[in-house]
């Protein structure tokens, strides 16, 4: 019938173009994530596999084609290879109803595991190893407990998808299937709406991370948003376990998410990786930018947070080992004038006014409207979104990071859009941080902490303090630290010189 089980992997690459938060999967990609695995798992009949996010079926269709070829000498007779694979060693949860089908229909070739057309033939119910069960939100004080999404959006009757998935809906996921897996891979949906103001949403992809490694696995991959690198909402926690989990064995980072997924724009890129149950050492990290790829083992909680570039680190390293402070104690916290983003003043000045910045321009405020921060100093202000769309670089590979900047005067103050860095009495001081921020230097230190769009205090933790009564250029920058003609091509070709 089949020897390499004759699937058109055109519809599931257009597939995996449609969607930002349950993202399709390429095939190519997840023959890479197949690479990883030790490949005598597919040459063994006993070897089980879970995908319990099953959305186009495109991981089990592929391992599907390894076990046909591995399994040849062992079990000659196609049909019954055939069914011995996708009855003892293949399954799969599908996220939807409409993915149920989908993913029977590439594994099976069939919507139904027994229909007249399934390869299958072991099969005598429609669902065969690939289930969906509607399952509902558990709700209490209007979130529900498992995946935090919003009572309000997704309490919507029987008409409508409920996006409670099923493997991160119940505290006892080994019940699903009542058997243990040797492999769970996947590509689960990335976040959901919790219901905050305009579009906010939570993560979610961290739940099946953890919720796998219940099941004890002996190799654990998937493919998530990189923005746990640096944590961030509901991340933290997600973020400390997995830096310090010394059996990740592999992370593979696509710095630009296109890279990965063409067509869809996700902030802080994504990567996958690879977790093994009896690895115990250091990570190989991968990095994926304009093609080319830089391969580093290293530990992963070196620092705080996740430094992306592998070379990256020998530079983080000479900084460090110089009589080392960072910025990032300059650095206002958030709101740093208690106006939020939305505050706008009048349009025209009057006595004793305050100049204000926001996003929308300039306006005047009565001083008697801020409540804290330096007003009468001069301090550098930036804006808190980086100046990448979704966190990818331009065309060149290059990223400008910071995207606005200006020194405030005295009586000047600015709304929760921005951040504020020093207070400074001598404008001249103030005029050295600013040049100091705009070199590439800096710059690439910031970056180097950067997921996400939004930039924090936290963010700094890389860029070093200066003696700000002297100015700073990028050649005497690069000449203080002793950096090398690779480092600092590793800076110019990374961060773009900033406009005057």
């Amino acid at each position: 019938m089949l020897d390499s089980i004759d699937y058109n992997p055109d519809v599931l690459t257009c597939l995996a173009n449609l969607s930002n938060d349950e993202v399709f999967t390429p095939p190519n990609l997840v023959n890479d994530i197949l690479d990883m695995l030790p490949q005598e798992l597919f040459c063994d009949t006993s070897t089980t596999f879970l995908d319990p996010v099953t959305k186009s079926g495109v991981f089990l269709r592929e391992i599907a084609v390894r076990l046909m070829e591995g399994l040849k000498d062992e079990i000659p007779d196609k049909q019954e290879r055939i069914n011995h694979i996708f009855k003892n060693q293949l399954y799969g949860i599908a996220i939807t109803e409409l993915t149920s089908l989908l993913s029977r229909r590439s594994v099976y070739c069939s919507k139904t595991a027994n229909g007249k057309y399934s390869i299958c033939t072991s099969f005598d119910d429609e669902q065969g190893n690939i289930l969906f069960d509607r399952v509902e939100h558990t709700w209490k004080d209007g979130k529900c407990k498992f995946c935090g999404a919003s009572q309000e959006n997704y309490d919507r009757g029987d008409a409508l998808e409920t996006h409670a998935y099923a493997f991160i809906h119940t505290e006892n996921p080994e019940e699903l299937f009542n058997m243990k897996f040797d492999v769970i891979i996947g590509n689960p949906p990335y976040q959901l709406s919790d219901g905050g103001s305009k579009a906010s949403a939570s993560p979610l992809y961290n739940k099946f991370v953890e919720q796998a490694k219940k099941l004890q696995p002996k190799y654990l991959t998937m493919i998530i948003p990189s923005r746990w690198f640096a944590g961030g909402k509901g991340l933290d926690n997600f973020r400390t376990d997995m830096l310090n989990d010394d059996r990740i064995s592999s992370i593979t980072d696509f710095i630009n998410a296109k890279e990965c997924f063409p067509g869809i724009s996700l902030g802080g890129g994504v990567c996958y990786f690879l977790w093994e149950s009896n690895y115990h050492g250091d990570c190989k990290v991968t990095n994926v930018l304009n093609g080319q790829k830089n391969s580093l083992t290293r530990r992963l909680n070196e620092f705080p947070v996740f430094v992306r570039q592998n070379k990256a680190i020998e530079i983080i390293h000479k900084i460090k080992s110089t009589n080392y402070q960072s910025i990032s104690d300059l650095v206002s916290s958030r709101n740093p004038f208690g106006l939020s983003s939305s505050a706008r003043g009048r349009k025209t000045k009057f006595n004793n006014h305050l100049t204000l910045y926001s996003s929308q321009g300039i306006s005047y405020i009565n001083r008697e409207d801020i409540n804290k921060g330096n007003i009468d100093t001069y301090k550098i202000m930036i804006s808190k979104v980086t100046s990448e769309h979704a966190g990818e670089p331009d065309k060149n590979g290059q990223m400008k990071i910071i995207s606005k900047m200006k020194v405030l005067k005295p009586s000047e103050v600015c709304t929760d859009s921005y951040l504020i860095i020093g207070s400074f009495n001598d404008i001249k001081i103030a005029e050295n941080l600013y040049g100091y921020l705009r070199t590439r230097f800096a710059r690439f230190l910031l970056l180097q902490a950067v997921t996400s769009i939004n930039l924090s205090k936290d963010k700094f933790m890389f860029v070093p303090l200066q003696d700000f009564t002297e100015s700073w250029t990028d050649e005497k920058l690069y000449t203080k630290y002793k950096l090398e003609k690779h480092e600092i091509e590793l800076i110019e070709t990374t961060v773009k010189p900033m406009e005057s």
